[in-house]
């Protein structure tokens, strides 16, 4: 699963989800032990992670929307995808 960002000890992945197991736009983040899959849209659909970690996420998610939907679509056709830039 590709890695689209690191930061803040946040590791951001994205996956092709051809008859994938949530069937929308999503993210996989994980944070030490914790894993987190949250749809592009900003809602968790599993697991947790700490309220700081989370909003830092959410943030994240919110300032690279655009890139988010650019490389879902191209993990879906099988183009590839590009990397999206840390928080800092």
């Amino acid at each position: 699963m590709p890695a689209l960002s690191m930061f803040f000890g946040i590791i951001v992945r994205m996956q092709s989800e051809k008859g994938g197991k949530h069937n929308i736009p999503h993210i996989h983040a994980i944070y030490g032990d914790n894993e987190m899959v949250v749809s592009l849209d900003g809602n968790i659909l599993e697991g947790q992670f700490p309220n700081k970690q989370t909003k830092l996420l959410m943030a994240w998610m919110a300032i690279h929307e655009d890139e988010l939907v650019a490389n879902w679509e191209l993990l879906q056709k099988g183009d590839g995808y590009f990397k999206i830039d840390p928080l800092r």
